[in-house]
Parts: structure tokens; C-alpha cells; sequence
């Protein structure tokens, strides 16, 4: 009976269904091949899968794929080098679906493990990671600054990544994926992204949250400081009173003013009496110098006495008989006045 109701269920699905669903295939880490056929949507019955590679006979599957009770897929083993063979698949349900598969560039691998972040000497930032067949592997990382977009980078060091001069204000967050090189016959198909890994503010995933907020809240705090001091502007503008309060007018010198001395932090008696005169002396007129021409009778009586000269009101009178010295008078004598001339 239910043999009966497979073969019913595949004649009806087969009459209903507008063509046969597309089997693709992917090498799954060079350890099996996985063959699906939901590309299309989940198909409404059961089919039957067989395959085999060029060198080989046909097998049914055994191992299926299924979702909902609905086969989707099927798992098969294979070698390393079976990928470089030709693939053959049939599909069917009632009627049969053959198809031939290029698996050399079909491979794809798992996604790289252990990744790792170390701050080198070289002050540079290194990450690390494993990938299985690491000589036939090639990689390209996926970095992340703060909220920045991704940025996609190829790596040329095998299993290893450097960011050069990395900020320490900055999150970085990087993802590696992989593929068969060129070396060992290029495929087409890379990895999944591996896991993140982050560093930056301490190493912590608790502050990523605030840390990811601060440049929201610094935006915040330039647009209003930017609108206090526009309205600050305005108001000073607009308002006499409060702009000679919050900036004192600076005042005009004057040079007659009578409170010149108010200007400066002296005292007032340095100021108006510190440089009166507070003496007197008898004021000298001074005159052109000339000689007085002697007479006999006076010679005769004031010999071996002085000559007097009428320089000044304050006579000086200078020695006749003392030689002439040449030397700046720094010792003279007053004798006599004008009147004894």
C-alpha cells in the first residue's frame, strides 16, 4: 500500500509541477559532496537521488537532507581529488532527471576557526587565525572601525592579518573567509565569514554598547553648544545692559584729566605730595666771564692777595700767586664779593 501511494503521490507531483527542480552541488571542505534541490522552493513530494563520478557506478543516497518530512538534499562522501572528476546526479520521481556536474571549481570550504588578536612589538595590531589545507588556501579579511563600513582586504601573509598603527581610542572588529587558490585549481566559492573578532576599549564587549553611543551624544552636545552661543550673540547684540555687565566698556585716557592718579593702584600721597619741593635756596644769576684790569695803586696795595673775577653774584676768587692748575677746580675759594674790585 504504500508502495502505491509513493508512485501515485510522484505521478501527480510530476503532472501538477511545471518542470523538474535544478539539482546544484558544492564540495564541503574537500570531505563530501552535498547535492540540493530547494533552490526553487521546498518541492511538494519525495524524490529519489542517486549519483556517481565518472570512475564509478551509480549509488542511491544515503544520507538525505529533509525539511518537513520533505527530502531537500542529499550527502555523499568523496576524496580530495574526486572534485577534479566529472559528477553525475539523477533526480527522479516517476520520470528521471540526469544531469553532469563541474565540481573542480565547486568547493567550499568551512569557515575559518581560533582567531586571535595580539598587540605586536612593532606596535602594529596582528590577527591569527586556523584554516585547514592553510598551502592550498587563500584568504581576504573584513575590518570594521567603530561604525564604519566594512572594509574587505586580501591577505598575502597565509593565516595572519596586520593593521598598521592601530588607534587606541578606535574598536576594531575583523571577520576572515577562505577559498581554494589558484595553485590547487581556483574555486569559485568563498567560505562563510568566520566569527568576529574585537579589540579596542580594553578588550570589554559590555562597553561596546556605550561606546558605540558616545559619537550620538558628542553630536548632541556640538549642535547645542553651537545654538547657546548663537543665542548668546543675539542677546548681546540686542541688549546694551547686559553686554556692558558681561563686558565692562574700557575707558578713553584723557590727558588733563585731574584723575590721572586714579588710574594706577599708588597711594595718594606718593602721588600729589611725594614730588613737591619741600626746600629753598638763593637763586645764582650766571654771567659771561670776563677780566678785570688792575691799577698801579691797587696792584701795589692787594699784592701777594687774589684777583677777583665777575663770573657770577656768588664771587669766586682764585690765588694769584698759586700756579695755574689745570686740573678741574674742585677746590676754590670765596674771599671777597664785587665790591672789593
Amino acid at each position: 500500500m504504500p508502495t502505491w501511494v509513493f508512485v501515485f503521490l510522484c505521478v501527480v507531483g510530476q503532472i501538477l509541477a511545471k518542470e523538474s527542480p535544478d539539482v546544484t552541488c558544492l564540495v564541503i571542505n574537500l570531505e563530501y559532496v552535498r547535492c540540493m534541490w530547494n533552490l526553487q522552493g521546498t518541492p511538494e513530494v519525495n524524490y529519489t537521488f542517486s549519483s556517481w563520478f565518472s570512475n564509478e557506478k551509480e549509488s542511491n543516497c544515503t544520507e538525505y537532507l529533509s525539511e518537513n518530512g520533505i527530502n531537500i538534499g542529499c550527502r555523499r562522501p568523496c576524496t580530495k581529488l574526486q572534485r577534479f572528476d566529472r559528477f553525475y546526479t539523477k533526480l527522479r520521481c516517476g520520470n528521471k532527471h540526469l544531469k553532469e556536474h563541474d565540481l573542480k571549481g565547486k568547493v567550499k570550504l568551512n569557515p575559518p576557526s581560533n582567531l586571535t588578536v595580539k598587540n605586536g612589538s612593532d606596535f602594529n595590531l596582528w590577527f591569527y587565525w586556523n584554516q585547514t589545507g592553510a598551502s592550498c588556501v587563500e584568504s581576504e579579511v573584513r575590518v570594521k572601525k567603530n561604525n564604519n563600513n566594512w572594509e574587505i582586504l586580501p591577505v598575502y601573509n597565509g593565516q595572519s592579518h596586520c593593521q598598521n598603527l592601530p588607534s587606541s581610542n578606535a574598536r576594531y572588529e575583523l571577520q576572515v573567509r577562505s577559498r581554494i587558490s589558484n595553485n590547487c585549481g581556483q574555486s569559485e566559492e568563498w567560505s562563510d565569514w568566520s566569527e568576529p573578532v574585537v579589540w579596542g576599549f580594553n578588550n570589554t564587549t559590555d562597553t561596546n554598547i556605550i561606546n558605540e553611543a558616545m559619537p550620538v551624544w558628542t553630536a548632541v552636545l556640538y549642535v547645542v553648544g553651537a545654538i547657546t552661543l548663537i543665542l548668546l550673540l543675539m542677546i548681546l547684540l540686542h541688549n546694551e545692559r547686559i553686554k556692558i555687565i558681561l563686558i565692562p566698556p574700557l575707558p578713553k585716557p584723557v590727558l588733563n584729566s585731574p584723575d590721572v592718579e586714579d588710574w594706577f593702584h599708588f597711594s595718594k600721597g606718593l602721588i600729589k605730595d611725594g614730588f613737591n619741593a619741600t626746600f629753598s635756596e638763593r637763586a645764582c644769576t650766571v654771567r659771561e666771564y670776563q677780566p678785570v684790569s688792575r691799577s698801579g695803586s691797587n696792584s701795589s696795595d692787594s699784592s701777594g692777595l687774589t684777583t677777583t673775577t665777575n663770573q657770577t653774584d656768588c664771587s669766586i676768587a682764585i690765588a694769584e700767586n698759586e700756579p695755574e692748575d689745570t686740573s678741574p677746580p674742585f677746590y676754590t675759594t670765596v674771599i671777597a664779593s664785587e665790591q672789593g674790585q
